[in-house]
């Protein structure tokens, strides 16, 4: 009929269809209230044992995360710092003649710490082990900052603001060179940072004549009255264990020892150094009491020519989640499979029902453009879905997240962007996966097998992947090669390439990033969606 044959109007009719059908109806809110539902039970049994003082709660009943930096981005900011206060502009040049550090190569800590506290440990530093000068917004925990230094195997860096890092010229150089086994008294590492206002650039030399410049930084709101001196760190050592039961991690301390002489200050610097005390816990991680095990052997020492050596702990570096430090944001997601699962029931149904009672015969004699027909079905089932799934993620990312602050869970941060990535992204990921059992329904004409072929490339992917059932290598492939590494659109955590962590889907890791992860399910639904529209036009029905 006039008017009746455009393509818009199959599309509302498919639409007519869909919500006048009440168990798809049902099916659709039931994706709704699953995704939302199942990603509040985990923090709604969740309980935190709490310490009691005279019936009041401590702060014991808290899960704390790790420090922020100013943009709210979790961080590590442990080491020995000898400083002193710098008044506006000005320079610090230092040279680091010994770099050597220690390991306890099981990954595990001292047997009794309060004995020899580096009892056990090897001769060793880790990769991103740490020495080098520093200028610091105060000596608070995440305050800005910039250091020029070297590291156990990547060469010179500048590093800044926590999750800046640019190479020097030795991370260019051979493996042998680039590392710190060649700092000794004859090969030096020449280390300088000056500063401008907001603005420092690094400088990196092997003789402290000839100068190569490796960055700058700009650090807003930077004081006018700033910390600058020479420091120390090294990162956990950890031991992976793969099997097909999934991966343990045993992590324990490092050391870094670095010796410094030639240290120059130019600017307003009046004043003495303040010089962390051996065995001091400030030294180690800025608390307070005594410390144990090799944060005991922390602190700094003068050394011969005016300098110092420097023994530091820890990591200044970005944060990476860790098992029971707190929640990440993608965890207010959890029951985005549960809602899947009843999105891909509704979608093949919508065909497989017209197969099972011959109503397939009417809408193509309605529409005899085949091709047409199944076209408007997918934009129909595909717009239906992504708007349940853009209600539900809308209500689960903050919802869940109020309900874990209120069991005084931490929660890491995600930024605004971020949050939205995570809610459109989760709408879209219900609306290809609608598509694509849509397609495999029109292939296969039976909902239980259309139903089961689709969980079993989506779903059950996805949770062998994330369930520590089998090794880190094949749960990354499962999160890259399957449509289960579309829930990488939902990740908030970033994998930094200057902090050694187990990265793995496990933990909250995806292989690939999160659109690129999405492409993946849009491929598997658009090949489907091919061999579906070719079947439709060559079979009877």
């Amino acid at each position: 009929m006039p008017g009746r044959d455009s393509f818009l109007y199959l599309v509302r009719a498919e639409w007519t269809k869909l919500r006048t059908v009440r168990g798809w109806v049902v099916g659709l809110v039931l994706a709704a209230i699953l995704t939302v539902g199942l990603g509040m039970l985990g923090p709604l049994g969740s309980q935190i044992a709490c310490d009691h003082v005279n019936g009041a709660a401590t702060g014991s009943c808290h899960v704390t995360g790790p420090p922020h930096d100013a943009t709210g981005q979790e961080v590590d900011d442990e080491s020995t710092f000898v400083h002193r206060t710098l008044t506006g502009d000005g320079t610090i040049t230092a040279r680091l003649t010994a770099f050597g550090g220690k390991y306890f190569p099981d990954g595990g800590g001292p047997a009794d710490p309060t004995a020899d506290p580096t009892a056990g440990m090897a001769d060793g530093l880790q990769p991103w082990s740490k020495a080098g000068i520093l200028v610091k917004d105060g000596t608070n925990f995440g305050s800005a900052y910039a250091a020029v230094l070297a590291t156990g195997t990547h060469g010179v860096r500048m590093q800044y603001d926590y999750t800046h890092d640019t190479a020097g010229p030795a991370a260019s150089a051979t493996a042998a060179s680039a590392t710190a086994a060649s700092v000794t008294a004859a090969t030096p590492r020449w280390l300088r940072l000056t500063r401008a206002g907001d603005t420092l650039t690094g400088y990196a030399s092997a003789d402290g004549a000839a100068w190569t410049e490796i960055g700058t930084a700009h650090l807003a709101n930077l004081p006018r009255n700033v910390e600058v001196g020479v420091f120390a760190t090294s990162p956990d050592f950890a031991v992976v264990k793969n099997s097909f039961g999934g991966s343990s991690t045993n992590a324990g301390p490092s050391l870094a020892t670095g010796t410094f002489d030639q240290i120059a200050v130019t600017g307003q610097s009046p004043g003495a150094w303040t010089v962390p005390a051996v065995g001091s816990a400030a030294a180690a991680d800025g608390g307070p009491g005594a410390a144990h095990g090799p944060q005991a052997v922390a602190g700094a020492v003068p050394s011969a020519g005016g300098g110092f050596t420097v023994t530091g702990t820890g990591d200044i570096a970005p944060s990476v989640p860790d098992e029971g430090q707190g929640k990440t944001p993608e965890s207010s997601l959890a029951g985005t499979f549960g809602g899947l699962i009843a999105v891909i029931v509704v979608a093949a149904l919508t065909m497989t029902s017209e197969y099972r009672r011959g109503l397939i015969r009417t809408s193509l004699a309605a529409s005899p453009r085949r091709g047409r027909l199944l076209a408007a079905k997918a934009v129909a089932l595909g717009g239906v879905s992504f708007v349940v799934g853009l209600v539900a993620a809308a209500i689960a990312v903050p919802g869940v997240r109020a309900v874990e602050h209120s069991k005084r869970m931490y929660v890491y941060y995600a930024s605004t962007q971020a949050e939205i990535r995570m809610v459109i992204g989760t709408a879209a990921l219900l609306a290809v996966s609608a598509v694509l059992a849509l397609a495999v329904a029109t292939i296969v004409r039976r909902g239980a097998a259309a139903v089961a072929a689709v969980i079993v490339v989506i779903i059950l992917p996805y949770l062998l992947a994330v369930a520590s059932v089998l090794p880190a290598g094949a749960a990354e492939w499962l999160a890259r090669v399957t449509p289960a590494a579309a829930f990488a659109v939902q990740q908030t955590v970033t994998a930094w390439p200057q902090v050694r962590a187990s990265y793995t889907p496990t933990n909250g890791f995806f292989p690939l990033s999160p659109w690129l992860g999405l492409a993946v399910l849009c491929l598997y639904a658009a090949a489907a969606y091919a061999v579906a529209h070719r079947q439709l036009r060559r079979r009877d029905v």
